[in-house]
């Protein structure tokens, strides 16, 4: 079982940036890629932003050019840097990790909400 502990959501105005943060712990199994799912209201979850451990990265197309995801290889810690959010961002924002033999796991999620 892999514990994914999420931070970061919160009200924001459109325009503006949030930091999220989502820290891995617990595996046995070896993380080959960590990202961030998000789903609005009445919608299906979906990707926003995947990264390997190669360092290459999946984007949205919604997303590219204002988000931007890092990892911190040692801390087991993957970032979600959101710029220039728009009212559109507003979903539950979940961690999403993938690992050997054992496939992909879910944070409980943050709610972001982009609003004036």
């Amino acid at each position: 079982q892999v514990q994914l502990v999420e931070s970061g959501g919160g009200l924001v105005q459109p325009g503006g940036s949030l930091r999220l943060s989502c820290a891995a712990s617990g595996s046995r199994f070896e993380i080959n890629a960590m990202g961030w799912y998000r789903q609005a209201p009445g919608k299906e979850r979906e990707l926003v932003a995947v990264m390997s451990n190669s360092g290459s990265t999946n984007y949205a197309d919604s997303v590219k050019g204002r988000f931007t995801i890092s990892r911190d290889n040692a801390k087991k810690t993957v970032y979600l840097q959101m710029n220039s959010l728009k009212p559109e961002d507003t979903a539950v924002y979940y961690c999403y990790v993938r690992r050997t033999l054992v496939g992909s796991s879910w944070g409980q999620g943050t709610q972001v909400i982009v609003s004036s």
